[in-house]
This record gives C-alpha cells, sequence and structure tokens, in this order.
C-alpha cells in the first residue's frame, strides 16, 4: 500500500536539482522532466522513482507478454524501458548488429518511492513506507548539493561506425529500395561511440539537458547502465480511454538571429520533401491506433505543426484515438511499437531493410521510457537526442538517424543527421 503526502515547494528548481542528485544512490532510477515546456497533454512537470520494490528483467522473447503479467501480478506503478529490439517479439524479425552497450530488452521495476512535481507542488508515493522515512529523505533531499555543469568538461574522441562516403551508398541503397516499390521510407540511423571511456553520468546529463531543454528529458539508471535524455518527443500517452501519439518527422536547425531563425523555420513548414515524410508516419500511427481503438475514434489533431526547440525546429503531428475502459495498457503499446517515426512504412518491410543496412544494434535508441499507473494510464517518450553509457564496458554511445523518402538527397539527409548531433557531441568532446 502507499503512502500518499502533499508538500508545497519553494524553490522547485532547486529542489529537482537536489533530488536528482539525492537519486544516485539507488540502482534502479527513472528521472522525466519536462523542462516546463509548454504542452497539451503533460500530467506532470517532473517523476521520479527509485528503489526498485521489484523488477522484470527479460530478453524480447515473449516480452510484451511477460510484461503484462508482471504489471497485472504488481497492479501498481511500473517505471522502465522499450528497447527497439522488441520488434522481434510482435515480428518474425532479428537483432545481429554489433552490441556495445548491451542493454536488456525490456526491464520495468516497481517502485519503493515516487516523486510527482507539478508547479509547486510535490507528491510523495511511498511504498510501505516505515516511520518517520520520508522526512528523512526531505532532509537528506534539502542537504544534496547538484554538481555545477560549468566546472564539469568531457574530452572524449568520438569514432563513426559509418562513415561519410559508406553512409551516401547506404542511403543510396535505401532509395534503390524506395524507388522498388519496397518501400515509402526508412529511418536509418548511425552511431557515434567511444571505447574505454568513463564518464560522469549525471554531470552529462545536466549539461545535455541545459543544452537542448526537452520536453521529455531522461536520466535513467539500472545498475551500472544509463540513458541520458534530451528526447523532445513523446511516443504515446493513455489518459482514461483516450490515447495520444506525437510522431516528429522533420528537422530544421535553430539560428541566433531572430530573423534568419523565422527564416529556417518558414522554409521548415513550407518543405514538400519534410511534409511528405511526417504524413506518411502519420499514416502509420493512424493504422496502428486502429488496432485498438473504438472505430472511427483514430484523429489526427494537429497535422505538420512546428514546435520551436532550443536546439531545432521540430515538425510534429498529434495522433489521437478511443479505446474501451476494459482494453489492456500493454496491447496498445504492443500494437503500436515500435514507433513509426524510428522505423519507416511500410512497418516490417522498413525494419528489415534498416537492420540490413545499419551497423549497429539500437538498442535502448529508439525505443522508449516511460511509466504505467496502477488505473491503466501510461505516457512514454522516443529515446533520441540521448547518450547511452555502459559503465561497466567503458562504452559510451549517440545515435542519430533521419528519414528517407523518394525525395531524400544523401547529402542533406548526412548534415541533418550532424545537426541532430550536435548537442550530444558537444557535450561529450568538450
Amino acid at each position: 500500500m502507499r503512502t500518499q503526502q502533499k508538500h508545497n515547494i519553494k524553490n522547485i528548481e532547486i529542489f529537482k536539482q537536489n533530488l536528482l542528485v539525492w537519486a544516485q544512490q539507488f540502482n534502479n532510477v527513472v528521472w522525466l522532466d519536462s523542462n516546463n515546456y509548454s504542452q497539451n497533454y503533460s500530467s506532470y512537470d517532473a517523476i521520479l522513482a527509485v528503489d526498485a520494490f521489484t523488477a522484470i528483467q527479460t530478453d524480447y522473447t515473449n516480452a510484451f507478454d511477460k510484461l503484462k503479467t508482471y504489471y497485472t501480478t504488481t497492479n501498481d506503478w511500473i517505471f522502465g524501458y522499450l528497447t527497439y529490439d522488441l520488434k522481434n517479439d510482435t515480428e518474425a524479425l532479428e537483432s545481429i548488429n554489433d552490441d556495445g552497450l548491451d542493454f536488456s530488452d525490456l526491464f520495468f521495476f516497481q517502485p519503493k518511492k515516487i516523486f510527482l512535481i507539478k508547479g509547486n507542488t510535490l507528491e510523495t508515493q511511498y511504498l510501505n513506507a516505515v516511520n518517520d522515512e520520508l522526512e528523512a529523505d526531505l532532509l537528506d533531499i534539502e542537504k544534496s548539493n547538484n554538481p555545477s555543469i560549468e566546472k564539469f568538461k568531457n574530452s572524449i574522441k568520438i569514432k563513426l561506425k559509418i562513415h561519410k562516403d559508406e553512409y551516401f551508398n547506404k542511403v543510396t541503397t535505401i532509395l534503390s529500395h524506395i524507388h522498388r516499390g519496397d518501400i515509402y521510407e526508412a529511418n536509418f540511423c548511425q552511431e557515434f561511440y567511444a571505447e574505454n571511456t568513463t564518464i560522469q553520468p549525471l554531470e552529462t546529463y545536466n549539461k545535455l539537458n541545459a543544452i537542448s531543454k526537452p520536453p521529455f528529458a531522461t536520466f535513467l539508471k539500472v545498475g551500472s547502465k544509463y540513458l541520458l535524455s534530451a528526447s523532445p518527443e513523446r511516443y504515446i500517452k493513455k489518459t482514461g480511454t483516450k490515447i495520444v501519439s506525437q510522431p516528429i518527422k522533420g528537422t530544421a536547425k535553430r539560428d541566433k538571429d531572430l530573423i534568419m531563425d523565422s527564416i529556417l523555420k518558414n522554409d521548415l513548414v513550407s518543405d514538400e520533401k519534410e511534409r511528405s515524410e511526417n504524413i506518411m508516419i502519420v499514416d502509420l500511427v493512424r493504422n496502428d491506433l486502429s488496432l485498438t481503438a473504438k472505430k472511427g475514434t483514430v484523429k489526427v489533431e494537429e497535422l505538420c505543426k512546428i514546435y520551436s526547440f532550443d536546439q531545432v525546429h521540430q515538425m510534429i503531428s498529434t495522433v489521437v484515438s478511443e479505446v474501451d475502459v476494459d482494453t489492456n495498457p500493454i496491447d496498445i503499446i504492443k500494437t503500436t511499437f515500435p514507433m513509426g517515426s524510428m522505423t519507416g512504412a511500410p512497418k516490417i518491410s522498413a525494419m528489415q531493410i534498416i537492420e540490413d543496412l545499419e551497423e549497429t544494434k539500437r538498442g535502448l535508441y529508439s525505443g522508449s521510457v516511460g511509466y504505467i499507473k496502477p488505473n491503466g494510464d501510461f505516457d512514454f517518450n522516443v529515446v533520441i537526442r540521448s547518450i547511452l553509457y555502459n559503465e561497466a564496458n567503458k562504452y559510451v554511445s549517440y545515435s542519430v538517424g533521419g528519414a528517407i523518402t523518394a525525395k531524400s538527397e544523401p547529402l542533406k539527409e548526412y548534415e541533418e543527421c550532424l545537426v541532430k548531433a550536435k548537442a550530444m557531441r558537444e557535450v561529450l568532446e568538450g
């Protein structure tokens, strides 16, 4: 049984910083931060879940069925991640590329301690709390000091899994598949990595988050494995019987000059190639949502709307549906995963082609982190614009990708990848 309390916090930003420092003592941590970005479907400004009471960790084999059993048995909040390679559970696919990170395909845990922040209100939910435990924790949190991001500097030499000429050749191969009619669009990704490298996860996350201030930032720790994410994208959210998916397709860089920045934004609005790739994924998401939706309830609320973030302008669409009250939340996730923005269309053919051409197992990159509540509501992001770190293996990695369509030009696609990689490279290379 969870003990719930509410508290008014005078300086919520300082409290958030101290809370994340305090959380580092635990082996299992999920921190989700909206960075106060204005959005229509936000339930909380930030959430912290720590200290596993129970957990499930598995490879892709029957992973969604195992998760459904775990969620039903637990009947409580669960937090965790879904890797891209769970595609192998839902379809006859495989993941045979190199993997330096070695994350399990699926991990969720039932936290003993949950902190929910909205405005200046903190709601705590403690599982099987003992006397004065919360009061002692709040005192410890108040005493925690967040490391200064100004003093912290990495100096890491990043390597490429796919070099420029090879990237061009692979994109040309994808274009040949498109021209033959095998696919309409494919999200092709490449990895940047460093071996025998040590980083400070929290400080690295703080620096990345300060650069980007995205609405779906994540700090995840599972033992010695970390995700440090500045994601701007929601994968899927359930509130009551309403489902919301917000795929991103279409990117333009920002400029410090306001006039030039406005020009770049307007160019993105009118870019036929960017709009077409977004609309193709919207159609895919509509189809995925229809598998669990009530008849006639799948609708597009926003099509190709431009949202501006600190690093980039993005083209985002919002697709919604209604489900029956008794629809299992795991079924909604299973029938929409992996998210269309990270695969292509048709989804299965695109996943087969990109598996052949990519050099790296995606793992948690282009997967998702989030939570499911006891009442079946959930919220999950898309793991992009992220640094992944295996502390035991001393392996650091970030990947970026882009949608290849019939109108794609290899050089422009490569340049878009570099724009998306800018923040992660800056944080790691110093």
